[in-house]
């Protein structure tokens, strides 16, 4: 048998060179990744605080539409009947109050339509139009004190308290008003007092008040709470059966201790929660 030729191959790849790069190349490498980690937190952090600060002023000009919508048609409406302008400082705070930031997340780009939202399955923010209303009907001055009976979400509270420094709310459900008393004092509404107990009978421990907002449905005022009414002072509550449309209603003390109703205007609120209405 014939012994066969092996050819080697006429070209010689090089060495590939395995020793490890220096300690100065390494300490460069890694403070190079370094930089380059932070330029890209950099970078997105700007993006954030951009996006941000466009969301910010989004809200911010929405809000003052609202605030202008709502200041033009309550007046349209109260020169035909010739009631007065709404107040400029109701729509002040309406245009100021971050209604958003009571709202959940999935439903903050909805804030500024002039509707009611849920945040909760026992609370909601009412809707901005009665909002404004019923707060000017109350006629607030600055430093007077005023009680308002079931917190929601704490956006009627937060409007309240742009109005005077003295405001107190009384909830039914006490993770409601937790909640509603961290929102308020995240954004710079600490002094608000926050209680728990039944609203349908007030609050007597921060009696008598200058003015009292129900924000729920209530079928009647009950004696105690127009006790806990100041003379001279103003009450709004909606008063009916939560299952139908109730009657918005002023309830003013004069300085003989008599109460005088004023209807206002049909609304629908949900029931105030609580015990068993006789």
């Amino acid at each position: 048998m014939k012994e066969k030729t092996v050819r080697q191959c006429p070209f010689r790849l090089p060495a590939l060179a395995l020793t490890p790069p220096s300690p100065g190349a390494t300490i460069k490498a890694s403070m190079l990744a370094r930089k380059f980690h932070s330029l890209i937190v950099c970078l997105a952090l700007v993006a954030a605080a951009a996006a941000f600060a466009e969301e910010v002023a989004e809200f911010a000009e929405m809000r003052r539409a609202l605030a202008d919508a709502i200041e033009q048609g309550v007046n349209r409406v109260r020169q035909r009947s010739g009631g007065p302008a709404i107040d400029p400082r109701v729509i002040a705070a309406m245009a100021k109050v971050p209604r958003h930031e009571f709202a959940p997340p999935q439903l903050r780009p909805y804030a500024y339509l002039d509707r009611p939202l849920p945040v909760g399955p026992d609370a909601t923010i009412s809707q901005p139009s009665l909002v404004a209303v019923m707060t000017d009907l109350l006629r607030i001055e600055r430093g007077q004190k005023v009680l308002e009976v079931g917190v929601g979400g704490g956006y009627q509270t937060a409007i309240l308290a742009e109005m005077t420094t003295d405001v107190s709310s009384v909830e039914f459900h006490a993770k409601v008003a937790e909640a509603a008393k961290k929102t308020l004092d995240r954004l710079g509404y600490g002094a608000v007092r926050v209680n728990v107990a039944d609203g349908y009978y007030g609050w007597r421990p921060g009696a008598p008040y200058d003015a009292i907002l129900v924000r729920m449905a209530i079928p009647d005022v009950t004696p105690a709470l127009l006790e806990q009414l100041k003379p001279g002072g103003r009450l709004i509550a909606p008063i009916g059966p939560a299952s139908s449309l109730q009657q918005l209603v002023l309830f003013q003390k004069g300085a003989d201790g008599r109460v005088t109703e004023t209807p206002i205007m049909e609304v629908l609120f949900r029931a105030l929660p609580g015990g068993t209405r006789l």
